[in-house]
């Protein structure tokens, strides 16, 4: 509608009821993995539960799935799909069973078979290792019929599991195999106090950390560990884990997050450090932000393998002494190079004097100790390796702070995608998965850190997220957690309708293209003149277009100025909720009502709508505008109008009529009140009625009692015998009994206290009562009392 088509007393807006959805760093929008905005393959296998380890094929067309008692083989070739291949069940069998529950472990939660490694040997074989039972074992499986190589007699091929994977499936391990050989961090021993980096399989001979010396502390929890190809002579494994540091005077114990690198070719000393390893370094990561406690518990790690640049590492970080329930999370990227300077730096030494670590400053030896020399080293440096393997230097975040805070969020996984925009900047995307089943995907952005959306992977109840793989190639992510996994794009772009929505998404993955919003890995030519703008998400200019009325609205397909404005015609004296669909949580949403001045009391607002009480005053248009980043646009638009006031509105040619859908709701549909209305006359006209009879016989019951307590209030007088027994005036004896008292039931004895008033038959005259005493025409004494009233006192 132009304004031109409006009339003149709805010209004047009201801008009311601002309400800001989202300030900080919150996610712009949410959607749940149900809704058709983000549609996610999903698989799921009944009796099956814990699928924590996953593995890629080198084509991407089969996903393996290390569960619990099982191994799975999904196809994933297809888009939108997840199909079952194959299935290997691996369980361990019922004597290891009853020995792990008489070591008083459960039987439905822990001796069971939790796989833990799942690694491609080569084209035809797998190897994985799983918990068996509190009794780590690890066997080969043949691709071909995907089932577990036999030995000799026939029987599966089991190997010992202990340094490779943990006893306890809720303890963290990780491992990684670098040209036929496995490296791998984990728990030793059945206690879990003992971790160990190792490495075994290929030719050489397995190497192991030192648990004597302490390398690591008997809490070392891994998350992560990475091959770093560099040249040969310099190719390096390294290892992130948390412990509590010993280095530091706390007050309690302090969690720090550690990364530990050791060389591929170290080979072991041959007297010193015999079968271990030679190169071993440890140092501090730090991911603290100015002013607060620092996030010393790290949770997860990727690498991101740049071409032609380091490889930065985006780690999760918590904090230890987080308060609430839900904490806060923390993500810090480490670059390459400020590892290798920490590694190269100066180290720390435990001084046995007062049992505390100091920086050492004494010579060095040539080559240095912990370096990837070729051949075995000396002993002397083979002994200055024994305890000198804590490095000085803390390893600082990219930037000295954290890319992201997130307070109100745990965050257990993290995968990193670098992708460009239109006109071929890169931008880092994150994707994090939350201990409360959602998956966030941030962009990282010169302005800072941007939630592009939030996606709900779960309903109630929500599980954490396992495990999180991405395949950038595929456009997709696999999600693990204790029921199935899914299938999720890292981008769709159709959700963003408008040029706009388009723009202020943010999302590097999607650009305007004139007509939709699409992903521009999927452009065939060039993607240059498409709108984006990831850095500050401005729409404009980008989305101009001009119309009558001040700022750019958004152009749909078929439609000229935004949302279709929606007619209801609701009866007089209803009520009827406006909607505004809020999809932006950073956007502040305002109503425009139709005048300037509305009488109090008809429009309100709630949390979640304007309420308006239809009136004549109230009729007119009303506009629901969301603001975001500068630019403004209708969310929703009404119209209120009543045939008994045709005057009111002029005419809507153009719009559709729609009811009351699209978010106007009333408040009960109009109904005729007659019957309840009668219903409660007569139920208040019988309670009135039955309240006033209650009332009339309560006055009755009151009169009654006093005229019977005004006939007994004078003293009893006997019957006189022609004159008074008491003379009127002068005399003072006291008065007798008469012989002619009345005696009968009416008589009460003389001892009684109590009076009681005596009949006689035809009274002639009336006695004084008030007084005790008779009119002044009552006979002299001596004359005959027949027929008086004689009160007398028993």
């Amino acid at each position: 509608m132009s304004p031109s088509n409006r009339p003149a007393l709805l010209l004047g807006r009201l801008l009311l009821f601002v309400i800001p959805l989202g300030a900080g760093l919150v996610p712009r929008l949410t959607f749940r993995r149900e809704g058709s905005s983000r549609i996610a393959a999903s698989f799921q296998q009944r009796q099956i539960q814990n699928y924590d380890t996953f593995l890629l094929s080198k084509d991407g067309a089969t996903l393996y799935v290390g569960a619990r008692d099982a191994i799975l083989a999904l196809d994933v070739g297809t888009a939108h799909s997840i199909r079952l291949k194959h299935e290997l069940s691996w369980s361990p069998p019922l004597m290891k069973k009853n020995q792990c529950v008489f070591k008083k472990k459960s039987n439905e939660t822990e001796c069971l078979n939790f796989i833990r490694i799942l690694v491609q040997l080569n084209e035809t074989h797998l190897y994985a290792c799983g918990t068996f039972a509190f009794s780590p074992t690890c066997a080969y499986i043949a691709l071909e019929n995907f089932t577990l190589v036999l030995n000799a007699k026939g029987q599966p091929l089991l190997l010992e599991g202990k340094g490779l994977c943990p006893f306890d499936p809720q303890h963290r391990n990780t491992a990684i195999l670098v040209d036929g050989e496995l490296y791998a961090g984990t728990m030793n021993n059945f206690q879990g106090n003992e971790p160990i980096i190792s490495r075994s399989l290929g030719q050489r001979s397995t190497l192991k950390t030192d648990s004597f010396l302490t390398w690591l502390n008997a809490d070392a929890t891994f998350v992560g560990s990475f091959n770093i190809l560099t040249p040969s002579d310099e190719e390096k494994v390294y290892f992130f884990f948390e412990e509590t540091a010993t280095e530091f005077d706390f007050f309690e114990k302090l969690t720090v997050s550690r990364v530990a690198r050791v060389c591929k070719n170290d080979v072991g000393g041959d007297r010193v450090l015999q079968k271990k390893w030679t190169t071993f370094l440890k140092a501090h990561l730090s991911c603290a932000e100015q002013g607060r406690f620092p996030y010393t518990v790290i949770r997860h790690v990727f690498a991101l393998p740049q071409p032609q640049q380091e490889t930065v590492f985006y780690g999760v970080f918590a904090s230890q002494w987080q308060a609430g329930s839900l904490g806060g999370s923390a993500v810090c990227a480490f670059s390459l190079d400020a590892i290798q300077e920490a590694f190269e730096g100066k180290y720390k030494e435990l001084n046995k004097d007062c049992s505390r670590w100091m920086t050492y400053n004494g010579p060095l030896l040539s080559p240095r100790p912990g370096t990837c020399s070729v051949g075995p080293s000396a002993d002397k440096a083979l002994t200055f390796m024994k305890e000198h393997f804590l490095m000085d230097e803390r390893i600082a975040p990219v930037n000295n702070q954290p890319l992201l805070v997130k307070q109100d969020a745990k965050y257990t996984r993290i995968a990193v995608h670098e992708t460009r925009d239109v006109l071929g900047i890169p931008y880092k995307v994150l994707f994090l998965g939350t201990g409360e089943g959602s998956l966030h995907k941030v962009v990282l952005a010169g302005s800072g850190a941007h939630i592009i959306e939030e996606i709900r992977l779960f309903e109630t109840p929500a599980e954490p997220v396992r495990n999180l793989l991405l395949a950038p190639e595929k456009g997709v992510l696999y999600v693990g957690y204790s029921s199935g996994v899914l299938q999720v794009p890292v981008a769709n772009c159709s959700t963003h309708a408008t040029c706009p929505n388009c723009v202020l998404a943010r999302d590097p993955y999607c650009a305007w293209d004139g007509e939709s919003c699409r992903d521009i890995r999927d452009a065939e030519g060039s993607v240059g003149d498409w709108v984006q703008d990831v850095e500050l998400g401005k729409p404009m200019p980008g989305c101009r277009r001009d119309h009558g009325r001040g700022r750019a609205l958004p152009r749909r397909r078929n439609d000229s100025e935004g949302p279709l404005l929606k007619e209801l015609s609701p009866p007089l004296n209803t009520i009827v909720r406006l909607t505004c669909p809020r999809t932006s949580a950073l956007a502040n949403y305002s109503w425009e009502l139709p005048r300037i001045r509305m009488p109090g009391g008809l429009v309100t607002q709630d949390e979640e709508a304007l309420v308006v009480i239809v009136q004549r005053e109230t009729l007119g248009t009303y506009e629901c505008w969301a603001a975001e980043n500068g630019f403004r646009q209708p969310a929703a638009r009404y119209q209120l109008h009543s045939p008994l006031y045709p005057d009111v509105l002029g005419g809507a040619s153009g719009f559709s009529r729609e009811g009351l859908q699209h978010g106007a709701t009333p408040l009960g549909e109009p109904r005729s009140y007659w019957m309840q209305f009668v219903t409660v006359t007569v139920l208040l006209a019988m309670s009135l009625a039955v309240v006033l009879a209650f009332s009339l016989f309560t006055y009755h019951e009151k009169l009654k009692a006093k005229s019977k307590v005004e006939g007994c209030s004078a003293p009893e007088t006997s019957q006189a015998s022609g004159q008074e027994k008491v003379p009127l005036k002068g005399s003072q004896s006291p008065p007798q009994r008469s012989k002619f008292q009345k005696q009968g039931p009416f008589q009460e004895d003389a001892n009684t206290s109590n009076s009681c008033c005596v009949q006689v038959e035809r009274p002639t005259r009336d006695t004084d009562a008030e007084n005790n005493r008779l009119p002044s025409s009552a006979p002299a004494d001596g004359e005959d009392a027949r027929g008086g009233v004689a009160v007398d006192k028993i």
